[in-house]
């Protein structure tokens, strides 16, 4: 599709969104907000997105109602934040690699074996550090709301084990569409593919992909561990998601129900958090039963991984740089025992 095409369909989600805005606002007090969701109804994002619904309902007495649309009934991930960014879809829950590429510096907070577990990241997410990073989504017309876990990001493929980067060499691996993600890939010698997650299942099974990259909930949830059997257990990131909202749509409501919003958001944190660590520890139990191969850290040559992608940090804005040695120092400033 030319741009000029992309272009005119933004626009066309955009008159289709103020119209259905209209005809729900301006007829009743009620106001309703549409929440587009890539992951499956049973899936923790999801029913935080249904748990954040509820807060805002209870807490406007019935007169903000938010519909959560799941299992990417208003499209892909990337599709859908060019349609929260116009105002076509009000609000949307997203993981930061994609949104990276209408805000690059969130490329900080996703960097490789930046954080020594899960600990250390929500101490950074839930400090100025995290905040600012929120704001800074303005730039592109977003409001940030939140944060939600997605643990860490591992290998898996159909090949074999992945001890050392070069076990990786010359294979297809999915990757979010996302440049440092691309980078990432082909700095460990693989050769990067970029692909919707609604693609990855039949491209293992058919060989058009070797491997992906993704969490233990994912890799379950998808079915892809039936497809690639092989998980690889590297962590090497730990990528938030965010709950994003269109500044066409907050701006349009009374300030006191921005507020509103803005903190229902920030409390459904913590429900999603513990959902998260359960539905975590469920999948990884399943896989395992499953007689998957698991390739644990310890078998794994970290250290190699890590110099293998020491050129993304080399090659970071000074800005950028300067971000992540504040989310080190703020990871490290935790007793030894947080992580």
């Amino acid at each position: 599709m030319t741009c000029r095409a992309t272009s005119v369909w933004a626009w066309i989600c955009v008159a289709i969104g103020i119209a259905a805005l209209a005809g729900c606002g301006l007829e009743s007090d009620q106001i309703v907000l549409r929440l587009a969701e890539t992951h499956p109804r049973d899936y923790p994002t999801t029913e935080a997105n249904y748990e954040f619904a509820r807060l805002v309902e209870e807490r406007s007495g019935g007169r903000i109602r938010i519909e959560v649309y799941h299992s990417a009934q208003l499209g892909e991930e990337r599709e859908v934040i060019e349609q929260v960014q116009f105002g076509a879809i009000d609000l949307t829950r997203v993981s930061i690699s994609p949104l990276s590429s209408f805000v690059p510096k969130l490329d900080a907070l996703q960097m490789p074996f930046l954080y020594e577990g899960a600990e250390p990241m929500w101490a950074v997410l839930r400090s100025n550090i995290g905040r600012e990073m929120l704001e800074t989504l303005e730039q592109a017309d977003f409001v940030g709301l939140n944060y939600y876990d997605s643990g860490a990001r591992s290998f898996y493929n159909t090949r074999g084990e992945f001890r050392h980067p070069d076990d990786m060499a010359g294979l297809q691996i999915r990757v979010q569409e996302s440049r440092l993600m691309m980078d990432l890939v082909q700095a460990l010698g693989a050769v990067a593919t970029p692909m919707p997650f609604g693609e990855v299942y039949s491209a293992l099974q058919t060989g058009v992909i070797d491997g992906a990259e993704n969490n233990w909930p994912s890799y379950y949830s998808t079915s892809h561990y039936e497809v690639a059997p092989y998980f690889s257990v590297n962590e090497h990131s730990r990528v938030p998601e965010v709950t994003i909202m269109s500044r066409l749509a907050m701006d349009r409501l009374a300030e006191e129900d921005q507020q509103l919003i803005r903190q229902a958001a920030w409390d459904a944190m913590d429900y999603q958090i513990e959902r998260w660590k359960a539905f975590e520890a469920e999948a990884e139990q399943r896989i395992r039963d499953a007689g998957n191969t698991i390739t644990e850290r310890e078998a794994i040559d970290v250290d190699a991984f890590r110099e293998r992608v020491q050129p993304l940090y080399d090659r970071l804005p000074e800005d950028q740089r300067n971000l992540v040695e504040r989310i080190r120092d703020r990871a490290a400033s935790l007793p030894a025992d947080a992580s």
